[in-house]
């Protein structure tokens, strides 16, 4: 038995309206999206006199001359003869150059590079390894007593 006109009608009118419902919620995804963009944007052009608001991340490669980062991390090391460990040393570079020292991803970022910088003299012969304190590697001039 075929089916009435009727029926094939409305399941083709059902279909129809499934794939305009399915382009409409695609297209309130993208416009949802692009809204928030947009509210972002606002949000970063809006802010008055707050320039620490949303600090600016940038690479740390430039911002010391060669040789800097060991000549103020050996300073730093200078004065104490129990050596420093790399977050100490890290926050003598940081206060050194007039950073900010609350700044824990500059910290982090600072006391990565303070570890290759201390490594390479390392092997040169000019700093020492002398263990670890609470996780950090501690250095210091001379060889370990």
């Amino acid at each position: 038995m075929s089916e009435p006109q009727i029926v094939n009608t409305l399941r083709t009118k059902r279909d129809e309206l499934e794939r305009i419902i399915s382009s409409y919620e695609k297209a309130t995804t993208a416009a949802r999206r692009d809204l928030a963009h947009i509210n972002a944007t606002l949000e970063l052009l809006e802010r008055e006199s707050l320039p620490n608001a949303y600090p600016s991340r940038l690479s740390i490669a430039r911002t010391f001359k060669r040789g800097e980062l060991f000549a103020l991390c050996r300073a730093a090391l200078a004065e104490t003869p129990e050596g420093l460990d790399t977050r100490e040393l890290a926050r003598a570079v940081i206060r050194a150059r007039g950073m900010d020292e609350n700044d824990t991803v500059l910290r982090k970022a600072i006391g990565f590079r303070i570890v290759q910088a201390m490594l390479r003299q390392e092997m040169r012969g000019l700093i020492t390894g002398a263990g670890k304190h609470k996780g950090a590697r501690v250095w210091r001039f001379g060889n370990i007593a």
